[in-house]
């Protein structure tokens, strides 16, 4: 069997394993959400690109797009970490095989690089450069021009997988994003403006010269190679490892967490969220990223001039307050799906283990408050704004987000973080994260048109105290709905581990 022979085995092989998938249909809904905002983007770049294409045309310099070019990679590599992951499981099951292990790694990279996503950052380029076309380039101008900006795009997602595979091992691998994506926008924080000015003078003459020339062109396919080269070593030896379960142990201290035993069994449970936070990867990783993500926001917004307009500031307000919970609580139960037996041997321990975890990520959103308050002291956030958002995550949204532990049936992996899938298992999780994400907003715009931005926020925090306080009666409805359906989710937990 050659390598195109078993391209498309692998490939055919992949399709059947998520049509067998138990919750295969209900992905279909999260595709369509996915569809859905890539046709937005499709829309916005075709604009943007015919913009700048007449700007290029305009100033006579086909080269403009450079300029912008390491921002819209910034923005793409962020889309891939939202979008795409490491599947490596498409590996796994050939690891015993006769098949080559490097043959399988390459051809799940040559995926990597075909993926039609990378597609999407056409509709940027091709009214740019058709109108730099008409603007005067020639035909193979124009052709190479295509070509290498698409590459750079292939380039990124190499780099994209590079990083996402060695974050997943250590989040002190983050240092090196940041350290690339930082030296490109901290000159334009830092620099004075006649400093700046004289930088991009002088990247200009580099561009002009040699943006599309046989030496770029060259350096970029060398970039490619040794980007290939690296993944397809490391992708190998991370998943040889996992899936031989070869891993260093560490002797370490155990904190017992005494403190919560006064709190009986909901500080037992309240013991269990924290040591799951704290030693599971796939549950770490997520906290650790919302930190960071929610404190760079919070610090663009306190410090510079990137959200200005009053729906930005109401957005990431929220978002600080809501990211826990659409990351996690969108699964509740899915990580006991791996000993949701045990949790049924007495009645309402299910009770009581949902109202440990609703205690947990309230107490968990003293970070981001601690984070919102440096807005509130430039003068970016009010008081009234936060305290508002604050309590519709403890109250409405959390109530939303709870829901799901009735519908949600399928056991999630807690350590499987490079072989294991990441999918919407239900289109209510989807719908569930966008409403908590949008609902709030709309209805604080809504109320600021009609009276006032003060009467807004009051509002909101008497329907978000509101749904606090009755947090018991909630829970309860959530917890006899669910076993109403217990059969059923056992199943399912059964079915998908």
């Amino acid at each position: 069997m050659n390598r195109l022979q078993l391209f498309w085995l692998l490939r055919k092989n992949t399709k059947l394993s998520e049509k067998r998938h138990p919750m295969f249909e209900a992905n279909q809904y999260g595709k369509l959400f996915g569809y859905i905002g890539i046709a937005i983007f499709v829309v916005e770049f075709i604009a943007l690109g015919t913009f700048l294409g007449w700007i290029a045309v305009k100033e006579d310099t086909p080269e403009i797009l450079l300029f912008a070019l390491p921002f819209f990679m910034l923005l793409d590599f962020g889309m891939r970490f939202m979008t795409q992951q490491t599947p490596l499981m498409l590996v796994k099951p050939y690891l015993l095989t006769p098949i080559s292990k490097y043959a399988a790694i390459d051809c799940f990279l040559v995926r990597q690089i075909l993926d039609m996503t990378n597609l999407v950052w056409m509709t940027l380029y091709l009214p740019y450069v058709f109108i730099a076309w008409c603007g005067g380039l020639t035909t193979w101008e124009a052709l190479g021009m295509l070509v290498m900006l698409h590459l750079m795009v292939v380039i990124n997602s190499q780099w994209y997988l590079l990083v996402r595979t060695l974050v997943n091992q250590s989040m002190w691998w983050w240092v090196l994003p940041v350290m690339v994506y930082g030296s490109v926008v901290l000159p334009f924080l830092v620099l004075p403006d006649a400093v700046l000015d004289k930088c991009m003078d002088a990247v200009s003459d580099v561009l002009a010269d040699y943006a599309f020339s046989w030496w770029a062109f060259a350096i970029l396919v060398v970039l490619f190679l040794g980007l290939f080269a690296v993944n397809r070593t490391l992708q190998m030896r991370l998943v040889y490892n996992e899936v031989s379960k070869h891993e260093k142990t560490k002797l370490r201290h155990v904190s017992e967490f005494t403190a919560l035993n006064r709190f009986g069994q909901i500080g037992e449970y309240l013991k269990l969220e924290i040591k799951s936070t704290m030693r599971n990867k796939a549950i770490r990783a997520r906290f650790i990223q919302g930190v960071c993500i929610i404190l760079f926001f919070s610090l663009m917004i306190a410090f510079g001039n990137v959200y200005n307009s009053t729906f930005e500031r109401n957005f990431w307000c929220l978002y600080g307050f809501i990211f826990f919970g659409a990351v996690n609580l969108t699964k509740v139960m899915c990580p006991e799906g791996n000993y949701i037996d045990m949790l049924m041997v007495h009645e309402e321990n299910i009770l009581t283990l949902l109202r440990a975890k609703y205690y947990f990520y309230c107490a968990i959103l003293v970070l981001p408050l601690l984070f919102c308050l440096i807005p509130v002291f430039t003068g970016q956030f009010s008081i009234l704004m936060v305290l508002a958002y604050l309590l519709t995550a403890t109250g409405p949204v959390y109530c939303m987000l709870f829901q799901m532990a009735i519908y949600n049936k399928v056991t999630l992996p807690l350590n499987d973080k490079i072989t294991g899938k990441n999918q919407m298992e239900n289109k209510w999780q989807a719908i569930v994260s966008m409403v908590g994400f949008f609902a709030p907003i709309v209805l604080v715009m809504l109320l600021q048109t009609i009276f006032s931005e003060t009467v807004a926020y009051a509002v909101l925090i008497t329907i978000g105290l509101a749904f606090t306080l009755g947090e018991p009666y909630w829970m309860r409805n959530i917890y006899r709905r669910m076993m109403v359906r217990r059969y059923d989710n056992l199943e399912g937990f059964h079915a998908t581990r």
